[in-house]
């Protein structure tokens, strides 16, 4: 079995591939400071509950935009069962996607995993739009090529920003409301966010298009995006596996060049 880590600034996700389907995903709270013990007593007891033999996990491979974590991450590989993981973005791991930018560089690994993961589902040239801490915007050619795109802050980032910096505006929880005008200060926050969003996505989505006017496929992913997929009249798939789907594709690329 190949285990799958995915660490954003949020949330970090383990997802186990059993060699033709995903078998199981849990997710966890990032903390940079959990140990490769914490984790392992953490995953060993969701994987007994899913009927899945730590064991049997013979493959890692891991991707993480918040560096500091990536230490424990390897220890829970190397310690726990014995692996030697694939990080993504280390020198000589090859992403599947070349970057057509003065400085490839600065193009976060994550971002390059979620182009991988589309470009071997969908057909075109791609728009990715990942929901995430950020909501990113990014360009794929139909030859796997990463273009350039677009970083917004997240929905999450917006609510905070209202409730820590306006006194009298509460938390709220992320919801479509059923009328766009507000009635009360909670259904009028909820209007700004949600519309305000399907606002950005649609209104970025046709400025690329005006820009660029090549037939795009549009994909939406992360936690947020799937509020937002019946609502917002350009995305037009919602794909919830983009990333593990991506960084599964780079492990079968890297193994067969390490067997070759």
């Amino acid at each position: 079995m190949l285990l799958v880590i995915d660490t954003g600034n949020t949330n970090t996700l383990f997802a186990i591939h059993d060699g033709s389907d995903w078998a199981g995903q849990w997710r966890i709270a990032t903390d940079p400071a959990r140990t490769a013990d914490e984790y392992a007593v953490w995953f060993y007891q969701l994987l007994d509950m899913a009927k899945l033999d730590f064991a049997s996990i013979s493959g890692c491979v891991i991707s993480t935009v918040v560096p500091q974590s990536l230490f424990n991450l390897r220890n829970l590989a190397r310690r726990h069962m014995n692996i030697e993981p694939l990080i993504v973005g280390e020198p000589g791991v090859d992403l599947g996607v070349k970057v057509r930018l003065p400085n490839p560089e600065q193009v976060g690994a994550d971002r390059l995993v979620n182009a991988l993961g589309a470009a071997v589902e969908y057909d075109g040239p791609l728009i990715l739009i990942d929901s995430g801490t950020a909501t990113t915007f990014d360009i794929v050619s139909e030859d796997r090529h990463f273009e350039g795109g677009i970083i917004a802050p997240g929905i999450n980032l917006s609510m905070r920003a209202l409730h820590e910096a306006a006194a009298q505006l509460p938390r709220i929880e992320i919801k479509r409301p059923d009328r766009v005008i507000g009635k009360d200060t909670v259904s009028a926050m909820q209007s700004g966010v949600f519309w305000g969003y399907i606002g950005l996505i649609d209104g970025l989505v046709r400025q690329i298009c005006r820009e660029d006017e090549r037939d795009f496929t549009v994909v939406g992913t992360g936690g947020v995006a799937s509020l937002f997929a019946g609502a917002s009249e350009t995305i037009e798939h919602y794909d919830a596996d983009l990333t593990i789907r991506g960084l599964h594709e780079i492990w079968k690329m890297n193994s067969d060049e390490k067997q070759d």
